[in-house]
This record gives C-alpha cells, structure tokens and sequence, in this order.
C-alpha cells in the first residue's frame, strides 16, 4: 500500500495558519518570504495578523494557500518524513502538487497563481456569479436540479464533485439560486450560497483561462518526478503539456474531487494525507473512502506531523 498526500485549495485559509508550524522551524517564514518576494507584499504579515477581508480576497488568498501547503510539505521533509508516492490538490491546491511533485518551481508556481487570480477575479464582475453548496443529492440529482434552473443567457453548473452527497454549483447569480430552490425541492439536506463572488470552475470562468494562455504556454513546467493526479480528469500527469491543458481547463471545468481520490486508492493509495493547514479534503476523503481500508489524516501543526509519522512509519 502507498501513501498519497493531498494539497486543499481556497477555501481552508484562517488568519493564524501555520502559526505552531512557524514556531517550530524556519520553513514557514522562509517559504512566505520567497513567494512575497515574487508578489510585491508581505504575504505572511497578512496571513498571521489579517485582516480577514483582506487574506480572504482571492488575490490574497491562492498565493497564500500556495504557499501554506509548500511550507507545510517542507516540514514534513525536514522530519524526516517519507516521500508519498503520489500527490494531488483540489482546485489550487493542485498547483501545490505540481511544485512539490517536481513539475515546477516554488517562485514560478507563485507567479502564475498570482495570474491566475488576477484572471479569475477579472472574468466576472462583482454580482454577476455565485457558488452554492448542495448536500443530500445524488450527482444526477444536483445536475437535473442545474438543467432546470438554467437559461438560454443564464449559466449554472455543478462545480465540485466534492464527495458523495456533496455538490457545489456555479454560475450566474439568478440561476443559482433557482438552483438552489430546485435542490431543496428536490430533498436536498441542504443547500445555500456560499459567500464568494467568483463562480468557480464554471464555464464563466472561460475568459479567465484565456487570459492565462499565454502565462502557462512560457511556464517552466516539466514531467513531475513523483506521480501526481489531476483533479480536472483525475489521470497521472504524463508530461508538461498534460500539465498545460489541464492548468487552463481547470479553470473552468469541474473539480472530480470523488474520481480523484479514487484514483488516488487505485494507485495503491492505502494512506491519503491532507498537506496543509484544515482538515476540509481529509472530511471529504472519509466519506468518499467510506468502507474501504484507506486511512485518511491531515498535517497541520507538529502534533499532527508526528501522528502522521507514526500512521506511515513501516511496521
């Protein structure tokens, strides 16, 4: 059985992350260093004081979240831990996997994310998108709830295949929430809005990727020395222009976060370990591995780093 670590996209990020990590050695500061180097601002000032609003702008937030799980990785190489053998990151998160798989380098992987906010939070404007959560339906469910809630100009689409039971929906503001109204008259557990303004991997989110065409076209990006799994396919890597298609269609494709993790276990995948800070991939990655053998645990301080040691440490 091998070990696959996980790396969470946007989403996981808290002012104070990575704080007991940053007690505990240089790797945090250092790795924040590097990448505000690269952006012009100090990153780690505003992930350790705040303010929210401020490390939750999604400009802030990718580098930020890049940045956390590369530090996060590299304190698990200084104790001595293991290398995985296979890798992948929701969303983001995938850039992550990327650097820490070889594909790229740390500074370069900061430039393009920070592109590839940019494009993002420019390819909709204020109001027009949304993202709802949906728990309780089926896939089918969630997509029939979406088909009837869209219009020939108004867009809404599953997003994150998250987990069983467990959907997120993008799109145009209106036709979510008709979506939304239409998963609960569907039975759903629960569904409601999420609190963000850019609609995520929905096929708005198109000029954004051309936006970033010609950025990931001159990224230095090689075949990764360690397996990583995409999660726009949920397919290993084969080489840098695999990389480069899946980079832009991520973008506005949905994230089969389900197919991943299942790829994950096929490879062998008997431990699945979130790499940075939140436990939200290692919720979903129970439930998605429900019944199965695989173990699933998140670093996010020392305490967990050295639990972790002790889950991988061959017996």
């Amino acid at each position: 059985m091998t070990t696959a670590f996980v790396f969470p996209g946007q989403g996981s990020q808290s002012v104070g992350m990575l704080a007991d990590f940053a007690q505990a050695g240089t790797q945090v500061r250092d790795t924040f260093a590097a990448a505000s180097a690269v952006l012009g601002f100090d990153l780690w000032d505003v992930v350790a004081n705040g303010p929210r609003e401020r490390l939750d702008q999604t400009e802030v937030t990718q580098p930020a979240m890049l940045a956390a799980g590369v530090a996060t990785w590299r304190m698990w190489l200084d104790a001595d831990g293991s290398l995985p053998q296979c890798l992948a990151g929701h969303s983001l998160g995938e850039y992550t996997a990327l650097v820490c798989g070889g594909a790229i380098e740390f500074d370069a992987a900061v430039d393009l994310v920070r592109q590839r906010a940019a494009a993002m939070q420019n390819a909709v404007a204020p109001g027009v998108g949304a993202m709802a959560a949906v728990l309780g339906l089926s896939d089918e469910q969630v997509e029939q709830a979406c088909t009837a809630a869209a219009t020939e100009y108004e867009v809404v689409e599953p997003v994150n295949y998250n987990a069983p039971g467990q959907v997120v929906v993008a799109g145009h503001a209106a036709a979510v929430n008709r979506a939304v109204e239409a998963a609960r008259a569907s039975g759903a557990r629960r569904a409601v809005l999420l609190p963000v303004s850019v609609p995520s991997h929905s096929s708005l989110m198109q000029p954004a990727a051309h936006a970033l065409e010609q950025a990931v076209a001159t990224a230095d990006l090689q075949t990764p020395t360690t397996t990583v799994v995409s999660s726009v396919d949920a397919t290993v890597y084969r080489d840098a222009q695999h990389i480069r298609a899946n980079l832009l269609s991520q973008v506005h494709q949905p994230v089969r976060w389900v197919a991943t993790v299942n790829a994950l276990v096929a490879l062998g995948g008997g431990t699945v370990i979130e790499c940075g800070p939140g436990k939200v991939l290692t919720g979903l990655n129970r439930r998605i591995t429900k019944g199965s053998d695989t173990n699933c645990a998140a670093i996010i301080d020392p305490a967990s780093l050295t639990d972790v040691q002790q889950m991988v440490k061959p017996q």
